[in-house]
């Protein structure tokens, strides 16, 4: 099994900067609502738990 790297910082209330070993991406959002993740790469994700075992994600490409 390879071993991975990723390490998740909260910045301010709401603002976490995830960093793994290939690139980097800050997220906005919280628990209750949307959250937004834009990537070093260029990919941005939208994302948002739905009521039960359900979730919601849209993800472009921006590069």
């Amino acid at each position: 099994m390879p071993l991975t790297f990723r390490k998740s910082f909260r910045i301010l209330p709401g603002v976490r900067l995830n960093i793994n070993k290939k690139s980097w991406s800050v997220t906005t959002g919280g628990k209750n609502g949307p959250r937004h993740t834009h990537s070093s790469t260029g990919r941005r994700t939208t994302s948002m738990d739905l009521p039960g075992p359900f979730g919601w994600r849209r993800t472009t490409k921006g590069r």
